[in-house]
């Protein structure tokens, strides 16, 4: 397992889950400082001039990009996979799509959460995923052409209503065409919604192709209650080889999240 955390270079989300949020040069040279081997990145979209930098950034400080957020559709545009206006829905489709082919250059997968969206007023649970499933057929696919995955991540009930576990969106998973999805594992997330996160983890097995690193509280794991050896040796068990990534809330700052998260990180492998 390799160690990745978050840069996001959206300002709106300052203050939010996100460890480094004062630009790309920043973000990446810190990351590299605390001996981490990826960043997690949450652009504004695909063509955000900042991204310019990032392929000379990465090879200086010898980093590799971990995943790409898209979550920005959602927080600035309110684009989601399940509005209930088509034109929304297809712009949400093509501002996913563009990050694809952006993280694509980097063997990076793409994530969907936020822009899942959710089900409400007019719109039915079953119309509501009906549509994500066509949506993650499509982008699945077409992160296929880059020989990554396309990672889906089910979120806590505060934040969506469609999946908030990830057995039963294992299960779903499986009925859809495409065979390029994966799942976010989510530690805040699954300690909200899950009786038993390590038996869910080798329930769902090679399904697994990310993981939020992040405690109970959303800080920085070592700083809540979520129990990490048992979680550890499920990943270990299903051979779970991709990143811990924290996203978690840069507290009580960015420094002492990210040295605390590579300190918990270290002793969770050791």
């Amino acid at each position: 397992m390799r160690s990745a955390i978050t840069l996001s270079l959206v300002p709106e989300t300052r203050g939010g889950p996100f460890v480094f949020s004062e630009g790309l040069a920043d973000g990446c040279a810190r990351a590299a400082a605390f001996g981490f081997d990826a960043v997690e990145i949450f652009p504004p979209g695909a063509d955000a001039p900042a991204l310019a930098e990032l392929a000379g950034l990465i090879e200086r400080h010898r980093l590799a990009v971990a995943a790409v957020g898209t979550g920005a559709g959602w927080v600035v545009k309110k684009l989601s996979l399940t509005h209930p206006e088509a034109a929304v829905r297809t712009q949400a489709r093509e501002f996913i799509r563009a990050l694809i082919d952006w993280a694509g250059r980097f063997s990076a997968p793409a994530i969907i959460g936020s822009m899942q969206g959710r089900w409400e007023g007019a719109v039915t649970r079953p119309q509501a995923l009906a549509w994500l499933g066509e949506a993650l057929e499509d982008l699945g696919e077409h992160a296929a052409r880059y020989h990554v995955p396309l990672l889906y991540e089910p979120l806590n009930r505060y934040e969506t209503n469609l999946f908030n576990r990830l057995g039963e969106t294992a299960v779903w998973l499986g009925t859809l065409r495409s065979r390029n999805l994966r799942l976010l594992a989510d530690l805040f997330h699954m300690n909200i919604e899950e009786a038993d996160i390590a038996a869910t983890l080798r329930a769902v097995g090679p399904l697994v192709g990310h993981v939020h690193f992040a405690d109970s509280n959303r800080r920085a794991i070592g700083l809540g209650h979520t129990a990490m050896p048992p979680i550890i040796a499920a990943l270990r068990a299903i051979g779970y080889a991709g990143y811990l990534s924290a996203e978690i809330l840069p507290l009580p700052d960015d420094s002492a999240a990210a040295g605390q998260t590579m300190l918990a990180i270290r002793q969770c492998l050791a």
